[in-house]
C-alpha cells in the first residue's frame, strides 16, 4: 500500500487532537469548574492577595522597627528631647540618625502607595527604594562618623540595609510570581468553562450500546435443526 499523503496525515492528526481536547473538556466536572471560578473571583473581590498583604505588613514592620531603634537611640544618648533637637533641628549628616528614619518613611510611602493603593504588578518601585536605600546607606557609612557613636552606629544602617533587600526578595520571588500563577489558573479555568458551555452535552455511555433485537430477528439468526 502506498503511504498516505502528507496533507492527509496532518488532517488526521489535527482531527484526532481536536477530538482529544473535546473529550478533555467533557471530562471536567462543571460543578468543579464553577467552584474554582467562584473561589478565584472571591480572591479578586478581596482587592489584594494574601501574599501581597503579607508584603505590605512587612513594609509596615520595617518602618516601625527602624522607628523603634531610633527612639531607643534618642533615649540612650541623653534623653529624647535633647537628642531629638540635636538630630532634627541641628541636623548633621555626619552624626545624625534622623535621615535613616526618613529613609524608612520613604520606603514605606513608596511601597504602600505602589503595591497596596495602586496594586502595581511590576518591580520598578521596589527597585527604586532599594537602590536609593543602598546608595544612601553606603555613602553614609563611608562618609559619616556613626561608628564612633556606639552600637547604634552599626545597628541602624545594617538593619535598614537588610530590611530593604528582604523586601526586594519577597516581592520578586514570592508576590509577583504567585499572583501571576493565580491569574494564569483563573484564565485556564475560565477558558475551559467557556468551551464546555459552547459544546453540547456529552454523549452518555448508554448511547453507544445497540438496542435489543426483536424476536423475529432472533428467530432468523437461530440455526435451523437438520433432520
Amino acid at each position: 500500500m502506498n503511504p498516505l499523503p502528507q496533507d492527509m496525515e496532518n488532517a488526521l492528526t489535527g482531527s484526532q487532537s481536536s477530538h482529544a481536547s473535546l473529550r478533555d473538556v467533557h471530562s471536567i466536572n462543571p460543578t468543579q469548574l464553577m467552584a474554582r471560578i467562584e473561589s478565584y473571583e472571591g480572591r479578586e473581590k478581596k482587592g489584594i492577595s494574601d501574599v501581597r498583604r503579607t508584603f505590605c505588613l512587612f513594609v509596615t514592620f520595617d518602618l516601625l522597627f527602624v522607628t523603634l531603634l531610633w527612639i531607643i537611640e534618642l533615649n540612650v544618648n541623653g534623653g529624647i528631647e535633647n537628642t531629638l533637637e540635636k538630630e532634627v533641628v541641628q541636623y548633621d549628616y555626619y552624626s545624625s540618625y534622623f535621615d535613616i528614619f526618613l529613609l524608612a518613611v520613604f520606603r514605606f510611602k513608596v511601597l504602600i502607595l505602589a503595591y497596596a493603593v495602586c496594586r502595581l504588578r511590576h518591580w520598578w518601585a521596589i527597585a527604586l527604594t532599594t537602590a536609593v536605600t543602598s546608595a544612601f546607606l553606603l555613602a553614609k557609612v563611608i562618609l559619616s562618623k556613626l561608628f564612633s557613636q556606639g552600637a547604634f552606629g552599626y545597628v541602624l544602617p545594617i538593619i535598614s540595609f537588610i530590611l530593604a533587600w528582604i523586601e526586594t526578595w519577597f516581592l520578586d520571588f514570592k508576590v509577583l510570581p504567585q499572583e501571576a500563577e493565580e491569574e494564569n489558573r483563573l484564565l485556564i479555568v475560565q477558558d475551559a468553562s467557556e468551551r464546555a458551555a459552547l459544546i453540547p452535552g456529552g454523549l452518555s455511555d448508554g448511547q453507544f450500546y445497540s438496542p435489543p433485537e426483536s424476536e423475529a430477528e432472533m428467530r432468523k439468526l437461530r440455526p435451523r435443526k437438520v433432520n
